[in-house]
C-alpha cells in the first residue's frame, strides 16, 4: 500500500509529528488543493479527489457523498474500495454515520466501529472511521468519509488535516456544481434561441412570388439569433399581393414574439382591408388595444396590382421607401402615419404606376444605421448608390453592406424588400400620385 509523508497511520509509534514533518503535511495539502481546484468538471472532480486521498492515506474505503437538495438525503458520488455500494447509493439524513454528520454538521471519528452508536457495518476489516461534513458559505455540500483496517487509525493532527482537505473538497466540489448549473442554463437558453431561430424563419416567406411583368424579392438577416424585423408577400384576391415590412422595437426573444403576433394579425386584415391606408388603420387600432405600452413597430405596408402597374404604399413611422428609375430617384415621403402600437393615427396613401426599370426599395434601418466605425454610417447615400445598379438583388445589398462594417457584424437586424419591373411602360417613367 503507498505511504507518505502526509500520514503515519501507526499513532503508538508516532504520538507527535515533528515540525518538518507539518511542513510536509501543508505542503501536501497544498498540493492537494491545487490539483482538485484545477477542473470544473465535476465527473472528473470526484474521482479525482477519492483516488488522491485513498493512495494517499491507504484507507480499506473513501466515500463522498453529496447532499441531494430536490429529495433532502445524500448521493454517493464517488467511492473507492467498497465492495456493497455503488455510485448512485442514498443515504437519508440522521441515518448512520453519514447521515448523522449530514444532519448535525459536525465531524465524527468512530475510533473503534464496534463500539460507535451510529456505524453501519460495510467492509467486514473496517475498524476506524471518520466523516467530515463538507460545508461551503454555511450550507452542506455533502459528507466525505475514510475508513481503515486498524483501531484508532486517525491522530488528531491526522484528523485535522482531513478537515483541512476537506475544506478544499468542498469549495472544490460547490464550484463545479455551480459552474455546471451555469453551463446547464446556457445551453438551454441556446436551446430555446435556436428553436426560436427556427420557428422565426419559417415565418418568412420561402421563397420571391411569381408575378408577371415584375421581379419582388426580400432578404432579413438578424443581428442576433432572433430578431424583430420581418418582411412578407401576402398573396390577395385578383391577382394583388400584399408587401410588408416591418421593423419591432427591442431585440431578442421579445421583439421576435411581438413580430409574430403583428404578422398574423395583419394577414387577416390584408384579405379584408380596401388598401394599405386602411389596413394599417386597422391594425394599429387592434395593437393599441393588445400590445405593452412601451413597445411598438414600424411599418410599410404596400399592395401591388401587376394588371395595372400599380403600387399603392402606407407608412406607420418607417423609413421612406426609395423609387429608382431611369430618370432620376426620389424618396417616398409620407404626410400622416405613427409608428403602430403608440396611439390612434391616421395613415396617407401614396400611389405609383411603375415604368420600365423602375426599381423599389423597402428596408430597415439595419442597413442605413450599419457603422464601419463610429459615426460612420452606411447611410442613404450608398443605399442609393447600390440601387441604380442594374443587377442590384437583395443578397448583394446586404453583402456590400456587410463589407462596409469591415466583417464586424451588424448592431442591427439588416432587412430589405426590391420591387422592379421587367416590361416597359407606355412612356418608360413611374407616375408618382
Amino acid at each position: 500500500m503507498a505511504t507518505s509523508a502526509l500520514v503515519n497511520f501507526n499513532s503508538s509509534n508516532l504520538p507527535y509529528e515533528t515540525p518538518t514533518q507539518k511542513l510536509a503535511e501543508l505542503v501536501r495539502l497544498q498540493k492537494f488543493a491545487q490539483r482538485i481546484t484545477s477542473t470544473l468538471e465535476l465527473e472528473e472532480l470526484i474521482p479525482r479527489i477519492v483516488d488522491e486521498v485513498a493512495t494517499s492515506l491507504g484507507c480499506v474505503e473513501i466515500n463522498l457523498f453529496l447532499r441531494d437538495p430536490e429529495h433532502a438525503d445524500l448521493v454517493l458520488a464517488g467511492v473507492r474500495g467498497c465492495t456493497v455500494h455503488g455510485k448512485g447509493h442514498r443515504i437519508t439524513m440522521g441515518a448512520g454515520i453519514v447521515g448523522h454528520v449530514a444532519a448535525t454538521g459536525e465531524m465524527h471519528y468512530a475510533a473503534d466501529v464496534s463500539r460507535d452508536p451510529y456505524y453501519v457495518a460495510c467492509e467486514p476489516d473496517t475498524r476506524s472511521e471518520v466523516a467530515i461534513p463538507l460545508r461551503r458559505e454555511g450550507e452542506l455540500v455533502g459528507v466525505f468519509t475514510a475508513s481503515h483496517c486498524e483501531l484508532n487509525a486517525f491522530c488528531p493532527d491526522q484528523l485535522r488535516l482531513l478537515q483541512g482537505l476537506c475544506a478544499h473538497v468542498a469549495v472544490a466540489v460547490h464550484n463545479a456544481r455551480r459552474f455546471a448549473s451555469e453551463r446547464e442554463q446556457r445551453e438551454l437558453l441556446s436551446r430555446e434561441a435556436e428553436e426560436a431561430r427556427l420557428i422565426q424563419q419559417a415565418l418568412f416567406p420561402r421563397s420571391s412570388p411569381l408575378i408577371p411583368g415584375f421581379r419582388v424579392s426580400g432578404l432579413s438577416i438578424a443581428a442576433g439569433s432572433v430578431g424583430g424585423d420581418w418582411y412578407d408577400f401576402i398573396p390577395l384576391s385578383e391577382g394583388r399581393w400584399g408587401l410588408v415590412l416591418a421593423d419591432v422595437s427591442g431585440k431578442g426573444t421579445a421583439a421576435a414574439l411581438l413580430m409574430s403576433a403583428t404578422r398574423g394579425m395583419l394577414r387577416s386584415l390584408a384579405q379584408t382591408g380596401s388598401g394599405p391606408a386602411e389596413v394599417l388603420t386597422r391594425l394599429n387600432n387592434m395593437m393599441i388595444e393588445d400590445f405593452p405600452s412601451n413597445r411598438f413597430v414600424t411599418m410599410v405596408y404596400a399592395e401591388l396590382d401587376p394588371s395595372q402597374r400599380i403600387l399603392r404604399i402606407a407608412n406607420a413611422g418607417h423609413l421612406s421607401p426609395l423609387l429608382v428609375e431611369p430618370y432620376g430617384h426620389c424618396w417616398i415621403d409620407h404626410e400622416h402615419g405613427l409608428p403602430l402600437g403608440i396611439s390612434a393615427s391616421a395613415f396617407s396613401e401614396t400611389e405609383l404606376r411603375l415604368g420600365e426599370y423602375s426599381r423599389v426599395a423597402f428596408y430597415s434601418d439595419g442597413i442605413t444605421e450599419a457603422e464601419a466605425e463610429p459615426g460612420n454610417e452606411y447611410g442613404a447615400e450608398r443605399l442609393l448608390n447600390q440601387m441604380q445598379s442594374s443587377d442590384i438583388t437583395p443578397d448583394r445589398l446586404l453583402a456590400d453592406v456587410g463589407k462596409f462594417t469591415n466583417g464586424t457584424g451588424l448592431r442591427d437586424d439588416a432587412t430589405v424588400i426590391l420591387v422592379s419591373t421587367r416590361e416597359a411602360d407606355s412612356d418608360g417613367r413611374a407616375a408618382v400620385s
